[in-house]
């Protein structure tokens, strides 16, 4: 069973940083497609970022391009995403997501098969 733990939420001023964490309990992690997807309270749950297995290719929503970078390190079965000038719109759970795919990655939630359980990220303004 692939288990994804998503790390790093917490609550931050407008303008500030963080950087997000999931990490991935799958051997063969480097053949996972990954994707950050965030839901603010009684809203629906929109992507967010997506990278490729080999991290050589990567997307993102309009509404954070720009202030977030999606990354991963394959030695660690970890995926990043690092949250730059923070607005309170952010604030969300924050869920990975993990795909087996060599060639794809995927920018809708049916695309995934695997979830963390999420991340709390707040900020005030």
């Amino acid at each position: 069973q692939v288990q994804l733990v998503e790390s790093g939420g917490r609550l931050v001023q407008a303008g500030d940083s963080l950087t997000l964490s999931c990490i991935v309990s799958e051997r063969t992690f480097s053949d996972y497609a990954m994707g950050w997807f965030r839901q603010a309270p009684g809203k629906d749950r929109e992507f967010v970022a997506a990278i490729s297995a080999t991290g050589d290719r990567t997307r993102y929503a309009d509404s954070v391009k720009g202030r977030f970078t999606i990354s991963r390190d394959n030695a660690k079965n970890t995926v990043y995403l690092q949250a730059n000038a923070l607005t309170p719109e952010d604030t969300a759970v924050y869920y990975c997501a993990a795909r087996p795919s060599l060639s794809r990655y995927y920018t809708y939630s049916e695309g995934y098969g695997y979830w963390g359980q999420g991340t709390q990220v707040t900020v005030s303004s």
